[in-house]
Order: structure tokens, then sequence, then C-alpha cells
């Protein structure tokens, strides 16, 4: 498995060790990788603000990501249509990446990616909504403008864990969203993730940049998403939840 930096090494102290770290970290397939990565954000993400279909342009810019850093997404069966709303579960800030490469399409993001290098000064102007997970009232509110954007008939990604996981299991799941999509009478479509490679997940307080890091040097990064059916809110609605949690749980599957 390729080894990331931690985030601590981004500091250069001028020793002759960490030099030689930086040398090895440094390479030219990194390099490289990170000039498509930044060209791309420089050419395209600052469009947002004046297109009129900014989601459009940030699924562009997710092709463009996923080719730059060498990620190649495999699909179990083909994607079906109609679902208004995709819901996946969740092992790194590539998910969404992934999935907003298929259609263009809003999302909610937890709020610190407001902070994050290269994404966060253009997520707000894309239309994503920010949610603070451990704040019920922020919750409710994105909530709220979730609601708004549905009846606007906008497409929409959800990752209802609100954080991520290695891909072992599934997290205890935020039902507040899906509840509503049932009750608005909204489509799903339940998309499981996974990917053979120990270095795709990005869990817990890891830094950013070195995740990036590690992704431009790895040759390849595989991911695979195995979609369901499409879930209309039919029946009893905490059966219509369980079966969509049991999509999405790599144990029952």
């Amino acid at each position: 498995m390729i080894q990331s930096l931690p985030a601590s090494d981004w500091k250069y102290s001028g020793s002759r060790a960490e030099l030689g770290r930086l040398r090895a970290a440094w390479h030219p397939r990194t390099l490289w990788a990170w000039a498509e990565v930044l060209a791309s954000t420089a050419c395209i993400l600052p469009r947002l603000g004046e297109a009129a279909d900014p989601a459009s342009v940030l699924s562009r810019w997710s092709r463009n990501l996923l080719h730059a850093l060498h990620v190649e997404v495999e699909f179990g069966a083909p994607l079906p249509e109609g679902a208004q709303i995709w819901v996946a579960n969740h092992l790194s800030w590539l998910d969404a990446v992934v999935l907003m490469a298929q259609r263009p399409m809003g999302t909610l993001v937890k709020a610190e990616v407001a902070g994050y290098p290269l994404l966060g000064r253009h997520a707000r102007r894309a239309g994503l909504l920010f949610v603070d997970r451990e704040n019920p009232g922020h919750r409710a509110a994105a909530l709220l403008e979730l609601l708004r954007h549905w009846r606007m008939g906008g497409p929409f990604l959800l990752f209802p864990e609100g954080t991520t996981t290695p891909g072992d299991r599934l997290a205890p799941l935020f039902e507040g969203g899906l509840r509503a999509a049932f009750r608005q009478g909204l489509s799903v479509l339940p998309l499981r993730m996974e990917s053979p490679d120990a270095h795709y997940p990005w869990i817990g307080e890891a830094s950013l940049p070195p995740h990036i890091q590690m992704l431009c040097r790895s040759q390849r990064t595989r991911v695979r998403v195995h979609p369901g059916s499409v879930m209309a809110p039919d029946g009893e609605e905490d059966a219509w939840l369980r079966a969509l949690r049991n999509h999405l749980d790599p144990c029952s599957n």
C-alpha cells in the first residue's frame, strides 16, 4: 500500500532527513497529477459563480479530477434512471466526486468542507448545502433547504451516514433527509460504494492534502459502485428505510 505523508511532514524544518522524505514523495508522477488537478480547478471551478447551471460545471470538473487522480470507476450494474435522489454509503471525500461525475446534482456536505483546499472556496458557489452534523438546529435548517431544493425538482445526492468509514460497515444513519424524501413522494436510488484499494478511504480527522498526494502517487485507484433498484416511496416507511439501509450496508451484501 502506498503510504501518505502525515500532515506534520508538510512543514519543512530544513533537516536533511526531512528533505529526503519530501524528495521521495514529490516524484514526477505526483507533480504531473498535481498539475492536472490544479489546472482543472483553476480553469473550471471559478466559472461556478457565473454559470446558469453550476451543477453541470461541477460535474465536468469531477470528471476531470477523476482523470487527473487516475481514479477508475466500475459499476456492478447499469445505473437506473428515474430517481431524483441518489443515496450512498460514504468512504471518502472522493465519493461525491465519483457520483457527481455521473450526473449533475446538488449534495449536502459537512460544514468543514468550506475550509478544504481546492474545494472549499468554490463549494458554496456551486450551490452545495452545508450542515454541522453535531448541531441539531443546523441539521433542521439544512433539512428545510433540502425540501426547498427537492420541490424545485433538482436531482440530489445524500450520504446519510454523515461521516466516512473504511467500508467494512455502515455507520448509523441520519434519517431525517431519507424520511423527508419518503414523505415527499420522491424516488431514491441506493448506491453501495467500495474500493479494493486500501488508500481510497479517507476517514477520521485525516488531513486532505496528504490524501490527495497519496492518490497522485498511485498509478490507479479503483472504486466500485453497486446500484440497487429505484425505490419508490411505497409501503411502510420504516420497512422502506430498512430495505435502503440493507443495500448500503457492506455486511448485508
